[in-house]
């Protein structure tokens, strides 16, 4: 293996590392948008908590406003007997009434903003929930896509196609090889043979040309 190859190796190594020892995507996010519908619950609990105190203070105002305008009555119908000492003392009840009725409505006012801001906050986090988990889904869906590429990452590392192939080329190399030398050899001893049939084909004709030589002799002789 070469340097380039261990250095490749070594970094995917950190990096699947890293990867195993990082928090579980799915889990943060999952956890984000959980803490998300917490505060919303919360908030809607806070707008319901608003909204009913609105509404005793303004069952207090209407209250109040009873007891002043009975307090009116009662100081008018003082007046008309006659009695202008009790009639001012029904008056004085009555203005404190008035005030309380005064105050309370402050206070009804200033709630209805509360609760104005609130409703909107809730829409607004209702707004962020719902895109959070647009984009929970989202991420997630990268998130097992990134790891689904480590872990092929990963395999293909163990099983090396490159190497696997390089095994094939070596081994073909090797079985020409074979077939090579087979071939020669098969040559060799067809070369051989012809040329033994050759030396014998060979030795027949001397063997021949001998047996003339001698006949042509011996018949010389004779004459």
């Amino acid at each position: 293996m070469g340097l380039i190859d261990r250095v490749v190796r070594v970094i995917k190594a950190n990096v699947s590392d890293l990867i195993n020892k990082t928090e579980d995507p799915e889990k943060i996010l999952e956890q984000t948008v959980l803490e998300m519908q917490e505060d919303l619950i919360q908030l809607r609990q806070a707008v319901a908590a608003a909204i009913a105190t609105k509404k005793r203070t303004e069952r207090d105002v209407n209250g109040a406003q009873s007891h002043a305008d009975s307090w009116y009555d009662r100081a008018q119908l003082a007046l008309e007997k006659g009695n202008e000492q009790l009639a001012r003392e029904a008056l004085v009840r009555r203005k404190s009434y008035a005030e309380t009725v005064q105050a309370l409505q402050g206070q009804v006012s200033s709630q209805e903003t509360i609760i104005t801001k609130l409703k909107q906050d809730l829409r607004t986090l209702e707004g962020k929930i719902a895109e959070a988990r647009m984009r929970k889904d989202m991420y997630i869906a990268r998130a097992r896509s990134a790891q689904a590429a480590a872990k092929m990452n990963e395999l293909m590392d163990r099983y090396n196609p490159s190497g696997t192939l390089r095994a094939f080329e070596r081994m073909e190399e090797k079985i020409l090889e074979l077939e090579a030398r087979s071939e020669v050899i098969e040559n060799m001893g067809s070369r051989e043979l012809e040329s033994k049939f050759a030396a014998l084909e060979r030795g027949s004709d001397v063997d021949a040309e001998l047996a003339r030589m001698k006949q042509r002799i011996v018949g010389g002789t004779g004459d």
